[in-house]
């Protein structure tokens, strides 16, 4: 997934918590309820970011792993031909 990817599904949860916000501001409830509603859901996108960056970092990890792997492979093979 490339950065672009990755920033638009942060920008969409991101919209999509504030728009869960500024419906329940606007919603007909009390003030009590209305915060414990936003504190819920605030807990349940920071959760969801939370898993979607963890998921992007183990990606990245095993892209830069992938790398390494086949940048040693090229400079072993470049040292044996300098060998030889």
């Amino acid at each position: 997934m490339d950065k672009s990817t990755g920033k638009a599904i942060v920008g969409f949860i991101f919209g999509a918590a504030m728009g869960v916000a500024a419906g329940m501001l606007f919603a007909p409830a009390s003030g009590k309820d209305t915060r414990k509603k936003i504190q819920k859901k605030s807990k349940e996108y920071s959760d969801e970011v939370a898993h979607k960056v963890g998921e992007k970092i183990d990606n990245l990890k095993e892209f830069v792993n992938e790398m390494t792997g086949e940048v040693k492979e090229k400079v072993k093979k470049v040292a044996e031909e300098k060998k030889a």
